[in-house]
C-alpha cells in the first residue's frame, strides 16, 4: 500500500517520506486520465459554443460555463503538482488552500483592531500546526519527532475544536475590546473550523490504512480516494444546478439562494450516487457503498454551499474573492469540500480502515 505506516516509522527522514509519497497505483492514473479527458472534452464543447453567435441568456450561460472550466483546470493542475510531490506535498498544498480560504473568510467579515493579535495566532500558529499534525499522521519518523505507537489523529482531531476554540475568546478578551465580542469571537472560530479544521480532513485520508468491507487489505492508493472525494463533491454541485434548471420547482431557502431547489438536491443525490457507484473501482468500496457515500457527500456539499451563501447574504457580498476574473473566490470553490471532507473521512476511517 502507498505510504505504509511501518515504512514511514523507520526513521528515513523527510526526504524519504517525500520519495515514498511519489508512488501511485494504476487506478490513480486512470482516474486522473478520466478527469483530464472529461475536462478536455468540456473545454472543446465550450470553445464550440463560444464561436456560435448567440446573445442574451445563452451567451451568459456559456461564459459562466467556460469560467467554471478555467477554475477546474487551475484546480486540476494544482492538485496534479501536489500529487507529484507525494503525501507531504498534498498536505502542504491543502495547508496553503486553507490559509487562502481563511483569508477570504476573514476579509469578508471585517474585524476590529483588538482582533489582530488573535488573528495572528489563528493564521500563523493554529493553521500550520493543524497541518503539521496531519503531516505527521500515524507513527512518524523519529527524525520528525515521532515515536512508535503515536497516532497524531488524537491531536489534530481535537486541537482546533477544543484548544483553539477556548484560546480565541480568551485572547480576544485580553485585548480589552468588548464591542460585539461574541460576534467577533464566533466569526473567527467559524472561519478556523470551516476553512482549516474541516478541510484538513481531506489530506488526512492519505494516512488511512484502508481495507475492504470483508476485512481484506485494500491494495489501492489513498490518493485515488482523495480524488474521489474532491471529484464527487464538485460534481454534486454541478448536478444540483443542472437539475434545478431542468426540474426545479420548490426553492429550499429563497432568501439564502433562490436557485437551489429540492428537486435539484434530490436529483443531484441520485445522479452523484450513480457516478460514485460507477467509480467504485478507484476506492475500497463496493458499488452500492460508493453510491451511498456519493449521496452523503451530496448532502454535505449542499450544506456547505448553503451555509456559505447565508454568510455572504449576511455580509452583503456576492463572492468571497476572485480566483478567476469574473468568477468566485477559493472559498466559493471549496465550500462543498469543507463540509464533505470530515464526514467522508470519519465514515471511511470507521468502516474501511485499520485504526
Amino acid at each position: 500500500m502507498l505510504w505504509q505506516a511501518s515504512d514511514v516509522g523507520s526513521g528515513i527522514g523527510l526526504a524519504g517520506l517525500i520519495a515514498q509519497g511519489s508512488t501511485h497505483d494504476l487506478r490513480t492514473y486512470i482516474l486522473l486520465a478520466v478527469i483530464l479527458g472529461s475536462l478536455t472534452i468540456a473545454s472543446i464543447v465550450g470553445l464550440v459554443l463560444t464561436r456560435r453567435e448567440k446573445v442574451g441568456v445563452e451567451s451568459a450561460i456559456v461564459r459562466r460555463f467556460n469560467q467554471k472550466l478555467q477554475v477546474w483546470w487551475i484546480m486540476a493542475v494544482i492538485f496534479a503538482v501536489g500529487f507529484l510531490l507525494g503525501r507531504i506535498g498534498v498536505v502542504v498544498l491543502f495547508g496553503f488552500i486553507s490559509f487562502w480560504a481563511l483569508r477570504e473568510f476573514i476579509t469578508m467579515t471585517p474585524t476590529r483592531r483588538g482582533d489582530h493579535r488573535t488573528l495572528f495566532w489563528v493564521f500563523f500558529i493554529f493553521t500550520p500546526l493543524q497541518y503539521i499534525l496531519i503531516g505527521l499522521g500515524s507513527n512518524p519518523p523519529e527524525s520528525l519527532g515521532g515515536s512508535a505507537g503515536i497516532d497524531y489523529y488524537n491531536f489534530y482531531s481535537i486541537m482546533i475544536p477544543v484548544y483553539a476554540s477556548l484560546f480565541i475568546p480568551a485572547r480576544a478578551a485580553i485585548a480589552g475590546d468588548y464591542k460585539r465580542f461574541l460576534e467577533r469571537s464566533a466569526k473567527i472560530q467559524s472561519g478556523l473550523l470551516i476553512c482549516v479544521y474541516s478541510l484538513s480532513y481531506a489530506p488526512a485520508l492519505l494516512d488511512l490504512q484502508l481495507t475492504q468491507t470483508a476485512g481484506a487489505e485494500w491494495t489501492g492508493s489513498p490518493v485515488s480516494l482523495l480524488i474521489f472525494l474532491v471529484l464527487i463533491s464538485q460534481l454534486s454541485s454541478v448536478f444540483e444546478r443542472v437539475w434545478s434548471k431542468l426540474a426545479g420547482r420548490h426553492v429550499i431557502a429563497e432568501k439564502i439562494n433562490a436557485s437551489r431547489t429540492w428537486e435539484g438536491f434530490l436529483g443531484s443525490m441520485v445522479t452523484t450516487g450513480l457516478v460514485a457507484a460507477a467509480l467504485y473501482w478507484a476506492t475500497p468500496f463496493h458499488p452500492w457503498e460508493a453510491g451511498i457515500l456519493g449521496a452523503v457527500l451530496t448532502v454535505m456539499a449542499t450544506a456547505g454551499s448553503m451555509t456559505m451563501s447565508a454568510i455572504k447574504r449576511d455580509r452583503g457580498v456576492t463572492d468571497t474573492g476572485t480566483l478567476v476574473q469574473g468568477h468566485a473566490g477559493v472559498l466559493d470553490q471549496i465550500d462543498n469540500i469543507c463540509f464533505a471532507a470530515p464526514v467522508f473521512y470519519h465514515l471511511t476511517r470507521f468502516f474501511w480502515s485499520q485504526y
